[in-house]
């Protein structure tokens, strides 16, 4: 048997460590139109991410805890808006077969881009409350409770195991017989130049042309090409699930001095079929050691 009324689905992410006063005028609003009242939070398919670091279960004990008789339901984000608008109303008519809902959000939320079979409302904001900035304010704060560390710790538990992306640079010079290598300050051996890539990076092959500039300095090379990919054994992720992978790639000296910058305190060229003999002599860093041997192997048949 159908309701008198319809039923008001607020939708939206609640992405802040509490309800502001625009979420609780906005479910106010909606409680007050309607007899029943669902919220569906969006769940992004990318985990702890600055943009939506809370799960869907923090955010539902959060409203829970003042609005306990409202049913929240979870609703995975799509690529595509069609599909996300079907998936929508196919969670609304299964659990709720005999019912008519009306569906309310900001009017910068899904209203632009909702194409499913229910009627829409647009709320207008009770004060402008910035989620984003709400986040901002929060992220360099520490507090000193049990609960705010239990919460770091269930963060990075749910957190998908990463792979840190490098890129290491083989620059050699008098085909391919001499190679460069840098030296960190306050360390003693030496490795090739490279280092993390950066979200900016629109590729690997970008990532290893600014590290080479930046600890190298202003050089014309060859085109880089890709050698080999590798995972590193580097100390700081030994005994961490995450870990670093690199990519290694190799370019010819054309034109210009290389001059040391960044993180590197010095460069030199060594003969690559010296690399074994510099390795036995502990003289290469021991994690780029795999990369050395690719380099032997490569370039000294």
């Amino acid at each position: 048997m159908q309701t008198t009324k319809p039923t008001g689905v607020i939708i939206a992410r609640f992405q802040t460590p509490s309800l502001h006063e625009g979420h609780l005028e906005l479910i106010r609003q909606v409680k007050q139109k309607h007899n029943r009242v669902l919220i569906i939070l969006g769940v992004s398919p990318v985990k702890g991410s600055r943009k939506n670091p809370l799960d869907y279960y923090t955010r539902e004990r959060m409203i829970k805890q003042q609005f306990p008789e409202i049913i929240i339901l979870p609703l995975s984000d799509q690529k595509s808006d069609t599909v996300w608008s079907r998936k929508l109303d196919e969670l609304l008519s299964t659990n709720f077969p005999h019912e008519t809902f009306v569906l309310y959000g900001s009017r910068d939320s899904f209203m632009g881009t909702y194409s499913g079979r229910y009627t829409t409302e647009a709320l207008p904001p009770v004060k402008d409350y910035n989620a984003t900035a709400l986040r901002e304010a929060l992220s360099d704060k520490v507090f000193d409770t049990e609960e705010f560390r239990a919460g770091i710790i269930y963060n990075t538990y749910n957190l998908f195991p990463s792979v840190y992306a490098t890129v290491d640079i083989a620059l050699f010079r008098n085909n391919k017989q001499e190679l460069l290598v840098g030296r960190k300050p306050n360390e003693n051996n030496w490795r090739l130049p490279g280092g993390f890539s950066d979200p900016a990076d629109e590729s690997f092959e970008i990532a290893a042309a600014r590290e080479l500039r930046e600890e190298c300095g202003s050089m014309e090379t060859s085109s880089l090409e890709y050698v080999a990919s590798q995972r590193i054994d580097d100390w700081r992720y030994r005994s961490e699930t995450n870990k670093i992978i690199t990519t290694l790639f190799s370019a010819d000296l054309l034109f210009g001095e290389p001059a040391p910058g960044d993180d590197l305190a010095a460069l030199r060229w060594i003969t690559v079929k010296d690399i074994p003999s510099l390795i036995e002599k502990q003289e290469l860093t021991d994690t780029h050691i795999p990369l050395f041997q690719i380099l032997v192997d490569k370039y000294t048949k």
